[in-house]
């Protein structure tokens, strides 16, 4: 396997055929380039799909209030449903096998300042287990907790980029922020996956809010996750259930669809599911017919090869080589082309995927890129592939006698 006559000879046949190697390695390479492009894209699809969601629990179910469209037991449309704290206790009670967190919210919009420095921020009044529905991260200090909401404590929590924009030369946490004219303490700063956005918000106990701003127990939404261990269909069935009561708890009619609004996640994930999964099944379907389009094409090249090389391999009988030299010259040549081409398929595709970055998002395709592993395999494929065609008809002509290799045409 490493004597060099022997690799000496391999290049100085691929060096005299030149055609017929560039020829192979083309069909191997065009084949994982394909490949390698069509994978690129499918997993930046995917990428996109999952990126809508990272930042929420996919188990998790809003309820919006709006303005009833309908008349109903004697009540007339138009009318403003507005939540409060009463109704949250009662979908925390009355489905308390159903909820696993539950956060009311209140939206406010305010200036901030610190020092000199100052800039407008969305605020959010909230439960504590407002954290594990939005997935948020605690960077430093701590989040709402129980002990805030009881005393109505003047304490917040603040996002990464509020924290970079108004505090240049020192740290949050601890410090106090002029929230709308009223000294908040600093007791958190967060992270969350969800983006730019996500990170310039500030988080507040929603008593605190209620106290401040209206001395009232309104709230503007509520927010919780359902049980982890329901299915699919008992998630739904489970929301219908719930924008059931909540419109018999308002005199609401059951068609009218923007006085209360519930939005079920599982809806949401399972489209998103199904998707990629079809998305997935239609890629694999193009990218193993590109690999055997490119089986097949090696096959053909690598059989007509050693046809053609059959008065070559009888002169080589006929100085004495024997059978298994012959076999191994041809076998190593072939698994040689299909490997560099391979590579090289590899690396023109990975290079166009990368070109190409930028412009994919606008057709919501986000960081398209295939694993090394995924890609390697099917050149893997390709190489055994390569080598079996290459193997069968030469041991075939290797077992020719050299008189009637000498002959053929």
């Amino acid at each position: 396997m490493f004597d060099i006559d022997l690799w000496r000879e391999i290049f100085q046949s691929i060096n005299m055929n030149r055609t017929r190697s560039l020829l192979s390695g083309f069909t191997v390479a065009f084949a994982i380039l394909l490949f390698t492009v069509l994978f690129g894209i499918a997993n930046g699809l995917q990428n996109t799909f999952s990126d809508a969601f990272i930042d929420d629990a996919n188990n998790a179910i809003t309820i919006r209030s709006g303005k009833t469209t309908k008349a109903n037991k004697g009540l007339q449309a138009g009318r403003r449903i507005q939540f409060k704290n009463e109704d949250l206790d009662y979908v925390k009670e009355d489905f308390k096998n159903k909820v696993e967190f539950i956060t009311a919210r209140i939206y406010k919009n305010f200036q901030v300042s610190y020092q000199g420095e100052q800039n407008n921020y969305s605020l959010r009044a909230v439960h504590p287990d407002h954290q594990f529905l939005e997935k948020t991260i605690i960077k430093e200090g701590r989040y709402i907790n129980q002990n805030d909401l009881n005393n109505k404590t003047k304490t917040i929590v603040i996002g990464r980029l509020v924290e970079a924009d108004l505090f240049v030369k020192t740290k949050a946490l601890g410090k106090y922020l002029n929230v709308g004219g009223v000294q908040f303490k600093v007791v958190g700063v967060f992270t969350d996956d969800g983006g730019d956005n996500e990170e310039r918000l500030i988080y507040m106990p929603v008593t605190t809010a209620q106290y401040l701003y209206g001395s009232n127990d309104y709230i503007d939404q509520i927010n919780l996750t359902y049980n982890p261990e329901m299915d699919y269909d008992e998630a739904l069935a489970f929301s219908t259930l719930l924008t059931k009561k909540m419109k018999n708890r308002f005199s609401v009619a059951r068609s009218d669809q923007r006085a209360i609004r519930v939005r079920n996640m599982a809806q949401g994930t399972k489209a998103v599911s199904q998707m990629t999964v079809g998305l997935t099944f239609i890629i694999l379907i193009i990218g193993f017919g590109t690999l055997i389009a490119g089986i097949v094409g090696i096959s053909n090249i690598m059989i007509f090869i050693v046809k053609e090389r059959t008065k070559e391999i009888g002169i080589r009988k006929a100085l004495g080589a024997s059978p298994k030299s012959i076999v191994s010259i041809i076998l190593i040549e072939s698994i040689l082309i299909t490997a560099i081409a391979g590579y090289v398929g590899l690396l023109i595709g990975v290079g166009v995927l990368e070109i190409v970055k930028p412009y994919l998002v606008d057709y919501f395709i986000k960081d398209p890129g295939v694993s090394n592993g995924l890609v390697f395999g099917a050149t893997l494929t390709l190489i055994i592939a390569g080598a079996i065609a290459g193997y069968l008809p030469a041991k075939k002509a290797s077992q020719i006698k050299p008189i009637i290799a000498l002959r053929n045409d």
